[in-house]
């Protein structure tokens, strides 16, 4: 991951101390108000062209009592990759087409894609001033665009629905679509995803694992997230070793690949239904294209031995090993753009469904962010 000191957290630890009484009050109140969402607020779509897409969709539809009008099936390529052009004519348009002709403009609230649909946008530019970028998160700008907002393609935008852990999440207030993705390395992985998202309960522990000092932006980002959880569910690490093996998981956060200590690609974690996962790393979520077992992390020097472009680790084992959600970038998000995991945990501890939480926790949009999970999955 290029982290920019520029890019870094600027808040001091002892204020976040200060705060924590208050916003777990208000986390646990709001989440007494907030109506459960449910299939009607869902747009489900579907590639023609993708045999996984249209068997995911099958599955999922019936399993949330998603109405049939609320399926989108687009008729565009099952590359991972595209350009802007496509995106356009191939998945914005035909998205938009099918909300204004069903009437489903204001009711929807997620959208989900699915495993066939493209996953990132290739575009010019570098830097933060890049136009690459999610196909998710740039989804997530339609509801402003069907009001007739216009976004520049370079750069991220800001998210309004970042740290708005007390707001329901509802249209015109929150002026977006949550996007999230039934995506993982095969039809079995996304299934089994969909079924622990329906048997999700509120219980188990929330790993937290610092990497070694220096790290102090991301580090704190991690520290307040234990803090804002009950104690005796935190299990908080901040030495120099990795924590793996850990059973009864609900929730981790980490630096994954980034972190100089992890030398084991798999966690060998025992996930519960419903667990959920958050990582900086930068190009996490850069493919679905399972790699070999025997694949380990690499250096950025080692060239050779690099996976889809790069030596970093992949959501898509997360969700192979047991997890039901996961949070990763299709290209570098910087360590400011990515999910925030002092916002995403307490958010979901405190009863907001996946997509609530992950958006709520994600800075950014028209930037890198891809949520790989059932939006209506809630612990309860």
């Amino acid at each position: 991951m290029v982290i920019d000191d520029s890019f870094r957290s600027l808040a001091d630890p002892s204020d976040t101390i200060v705060l924590v009484g208050r916003l777990a009050v208000l986390i646990l109140l709001a989440a007494c108000v907030l109506p459960a969402q449910t299939g009607e607020n869902v747009l489900l779509v579907v590639n023609r062209n993708s045999p996984v897409s249209r068997q995911i969709a099958d599955y999922y539809r019936p399993r949330r009592s998603v109405p049939v009008r609320n399926v989108c099936t687009l008729d565009t390529t099952t590359q991972e990759e595209i350009d802007w052009k496509t995106y356009l004519s191939g998945i914005e348009q035909p998205i938009a087409a099918c909300l204004k002709k069903q009437q489903l403009v204001e009711k929807v609230l997620y959208i989900v894609t699915t495993l066939g649909v493209p996953l990132k946008v290739d575009g010019g530019g570098s830097g933060t001033m890049s136009e690459h970028a999610s196909v998710d998160s740039e989804l997530a700008l339609l509801y402003g665009k069907l009001k007739g907002a216009t976004f520049p393609r370079m750069g991220w935008l800001p998210n309004p629905m970042f740290m708005k852990r007390d707001l329901p999440f509802r249209h015109p207030m929150i002026p977006i679509y949550a996007v999230t993705r039934l995506a993982a390395y095969d039809l079995d992985d996304v299934k089994a995803m969909i079924d622990r998202s329906l048997a999700a309960l509120n219980r188990g522990k929330f790993v937290i694992d610092l990497s070694s000092p220096g790290d102090d932006g991301g580090n704190a980002w991690l520290r307040t997230a234990a803090l804002l959880l009950p104690a005796a569910r935190v299990t908080l690490d901040e030495t120099a070793r990795v924590l793996y093996n850990q059973r009864d998981v609900i929730g981790y956060a980490s630096w994954g690949s980034n972190d100089s200590n992890r030398k084991q690609r798999w966690l060998h974690f025992q996930w519960l239904p419903g667990a959920i996962a958050t990582e900086f790393v930068s190009t996490s979520a850069r493919t679905f294209q399972r790699p070999p077992d025997t694949w380990n992390y690499t250096t950025w020097q080692d060239k050779a031995h690099f996976y889809a472009g790069t030596p970093q680790g992949l959501i898509g084992d997360f969700l192979h090993e047991g997890a039901t959600g996961a949070a990763g970038n299709a290209y570098e998000p910087y360590l400011t753009g990515c999910a925030r995991p002092d916002y995403l945990l307490p958010a979901y501890f405190g009863g907001r469904n996946l997509g609530d939480s992950y958006y709520i926790a994600l800075p950014f949009l028209s930037w890198q962010g891809v949520v790989a999970g059932d939006p209506l999955c809630r612990l309860k």
